[in-house]
């Protein structure tokens, strides 16, 4: 049994750290309201961009003078992941759950003799990946804070990529980050941003609520002009998404170590108290025995 010191001591640590993870829980709401906020500001502007991209795609279809960005490589060889994480834990499984869809997803592809590159941002992703895969990284990055980027760090990201796809360096690019939907749920999604993949409802769909669409100039020069920013819109939103993901998961997380702390705290102080109740009756017997030698 600990002495009465070594408890006394361990019970004062416990507490400490349940100031800390309680201070953390309450930062992480004031942020979260924020970076949710944030995340389904954006989300609009996204599912209308893709759906106008769908519908040119659509139109443009199979023809020769198709953007490289729509049409692709003609191969599915090469993969590349884009694995969207952040640089901090303590964020319970947000991190993981992101890396393991990509994980699996990669191993589904190895199996069927294909090749998996990995495009990392986040030093967390990076960390779980580089075990397995630390050869097949062809590019890492530390964003830092999310709740901080702007559209030009997504951009920045986009147009590497797109000139990765563009020099041959692979066929397919996905997209790996945690679609945010509450604080205790943030649900890992994949998304193929190239080429950008038209959605079969969208095939055939000149219309909207009931209005003939038509573009000026082309729809191939639109789309040339488009894809590359719907890219970027695309890994913006992912970013955003990690932002609220990572700050509801962070704030879980930081809620169950406090109270799991304070349980620890009560079973440390009841263990405490029988200690002492011990020593003081081992002390009373001892003065009782001595006073009846006498």
């Amino acid at each position: 049994m600990a002495s009465l010191k070594a408890l006394k001591i361990r019970i004062g640590s416990v507490k400490s750290t349940q100031k800390i993870t309680k201070a953390m829980k309450m930062v992480a709401a004031a942020k979260l309201r924020r970076a949710q906020e944030a995340a389904e500001a954006g989300r609009p502007y996204a599912e209308r961009l893709e759906g106008v991209v769908a519908r040119l795609a659509a139109k443009v279809g199979g023809a020769d003078n198709a953007p490289l960005l729509l049409s692709g490589t003609g191969k599915d060889q090469v993969h590349l992941f884009v694995v969207a994480t952040s640089d901090k834990g303590l964020a319970g499984a947000f991190n993981t759950n992101i890396a393991r869809l990509a994980r699996r997803r990669a191993d589904e592809l190895i199996a069927q003799g294909k090749t998996v590159k990995f495009y990392t941002i986040g030093r967390k992703g990076r960390g779980v990946l580089a075990r397995l895969y630390r050869d097949q990284i062809v590019h890492s990055d530390e964003p830092g804070d999310l709740g901080k980027l702007t559209f030009e760090s997504a951009r920045a990201y986009a147009d590497d990529i797109i000139a990765r796809f563009q020099a041959g360096e692979f066929d397919v690019a996905h997209l790996f980050y945690a679609t945010f939907k509450s604080v205790l749920t943030q649900e890992p999604t994949e998304q193929q941003i190239l080429p950008v993949k038209v959605p079969a409802k969208a095939v055939g769909d000149d219309t909207d609520g009931g209005a003939v669409m038509e573009y000026e100039p082309d729809e191939e020069s639109i789309l040339a002009d488009l894809l590359p920013r719907a890219i970027a819109i695309q890994i913006y939103r992912a970013l955003r998404e990690n932002a609220a993901s990572e700050q509801g998961s962070k704030m879980t997380a930081m809620d169950n170590a406090t109270r799991n702390a304070g349980d620890l705290i009560k079973r440390l102080q009841i263990e405490y108290n029988r200690s002492r109740q011990a020593a003081i009756t081992t002390e009373l017997v001892e003065i009782i025995s001595g006073a009846e030698a006498l």
